[in-house]
């Protein structure tokens, strides 16, 4: 399929090779979600996972399709994905949700549920968790809580944080030390909210129990939604709160939607390439470990299809082929890695509207590397780019620079007469820049196809 590609008139050199490797991308997860209501199909698109190079895949285990007679688990639904995934050299995060019918007070397996509410009900959610923690020991090492408690209507911090911890202990005394448990899981980024959701974990000293806490925050501008996310971690560090920030859940759709976030907007398969590469980009740069929701288009039974997906599928969950992100965040995933250490206060740029820059250097060769782009508004359909100067101080013009368009993979030689020095900086003039991301390096860094 044909798509839009930025116009940028320097020398094409050639093409990035994709060639993620999961071994060192630790900051990335990939989103699966939905299978536990068989709303897409993992076998349908599972071929398509070890090209993205993202090493762990966010599921939810499911409850309501476990148990369907009380006291009774049936695991082989979730057995074969977690097995599927392993034999691709990949890991399982499993969530703990949603609620189940067959118990009175048990709630239902959609997002909105809530929590289960009887006695009856949290017994056997006890037990179940249980059950699946000492099932999957030693298979999965990732765990979450309960997906987007806050979307119900009225639910307290303190609710949702005294659901945590009951779920928490239970998988600490399951699993063996080593196992990662993920806090929160919130739907929105509201920070009175996540601030009140600490202070009730360290009243009740159920803190100790998470490794990280994760949040959600759909915005239309993506850069406005990682400005939320480091407002989080700062008061995640003020409180002094054992753990890390996670981002569990983001994408952008690839056509207008009346339903689900970011709806009633005119999305194309363009602007949701450039929007998934700064969401993710800049919880890289932020340091912030980073979901890409989701891999495929599932169809939500009663609602509509989720057009979030890296692949286009239809309404009996069959993939129809990549969508343009698809290929996008194989260039993003196979240039960033553990490998790159952010330079702080190395550079400035300067541009007309809002910009952004980021610094780097590769921890083994010190190669220099800049990612920039306008920040100022939600993607376009625009292709032109406009210009920006950028000022650098310590870090050098790269031996052999290049312009990676991330969009496309294309590498563009980077004309060396742009690049002036003025006193101990270096003045970069009149570089493209879109609203998307484009790399500045050293051709080192950046693989060619042959």
């Amino acid at each position: 399929m044909e798509h839009p590609q930025l116009s940028l008139s320097l020398p094409l050199l050639g093409y990035l090779r994709p060639a993620p490797d999961p071994r060192r991308n630790s900051c990335w997860l990939l989103g699966c979600e939905t299978l536990d209501r068989d709303f897409a199909d993992f076998q349908q698109y599972k071929a398509y996972l070890p090209a993205l190079g993202i090493p762990l895949l966010r599921l939810q285990a499911g409850w309501a399709k476990t148990e369907k007679t009380p006291g009774t688990y049936d695991f082989q639904w979730l057995d074969t994905i977690v097995d599927d995934a392993g034999e691709l050299g990949l890991q399982c995060l499993l969530e703990t949700d949603y609620g189940n019918p067959v118990y009175p007070g048990g709630g239902d397996p959609s997002l909105a549920g809530g929590f289960p509410t009887s006695t009856e009900a949290l017994e056997a959610w006890d037990r179940w968790v249980r059950a699946l923690a000492l099932h999957f020991r030693g298979r999965v090492q990732e765990w979450a809580m309960w997906n987007e408690p806050d979307i119900v209507r009225g639910r307290t911090p303190e609710e949702i944080v005294e659901f945590n911890i009951r779920t928490a202990r239970i998988l600490r005394d399951a699993l063996p030390p080593e196992a990662k448990i993920s806090g929160l899981s919130l739907a929105h980024s509201g920070e009175q909210f996540f601030q009140e959701c600490l202070w009730a974990l360290k009243d009740r000293k159920g803190d100790d129990l998470f490794d990280s806490y994760t949040y959600h925050g759909y915005k239309y501008n993506p850069d406005a939604a990682a400005d939320a996310g480091l407002r989080l971690k700062k008061i995640l560090a003020d409180n002094q709160v054992r753990g890390t920030l996670r981002q569990g859940e983001n994408g952008c759709p690839s056509e207008k939607t009346v339903k689900f976030a970011l709806k009633d907007h005119p999305w194309t398969e363009f602007t949701q390439a450039k929007w998934d590469l700064r969401r993710f980009l800049r919880d890289y740069c932020d340091g912030v470990q980073s979901c890409v929701f989701t891999i495929c288009d599932f169809n939500h039974i009663g609602r509509e299809i989720n057009r979030k997906g890296l692949l286009m599928a239809d309404e009996q969950h069959r993939v129809l082929r990549p969508k343009m992100a698809y290929d996008a965040i194989r260039h993003l995933t196979t240039v960033f890695n553990d490998q790159w250490e952010r330079q702080i206060g190395r550079g400035a740029i300067r541009k007309d509207t809002e910009a952004c820059l980021y610094t780097f250097a590769h921890r083994e060769s010190r190669m220099p590397l800049l990612a920039f782009w306008d920040r100022s508004q939600t993607p376009t359909d625009q292709t032109r780019p406009e210009e920006a100067d950028i000022l650098l101080r310590n870090t050098p013009l790269p031996p052999r620079p290049v312009l990676l368009d991330l969009l496309s993979g294309r590498v563009f030689a980077f004309p060396r007469e742009k690049a002036h020095p003025l006193g101990e900086c270096l003045l970069l003039e009149k570089v493209p820049c879109t609203d998307s991301p484009l790399l500045l390096g050293d051709a080192s860094s950046f693989p060619l196809a042959p």
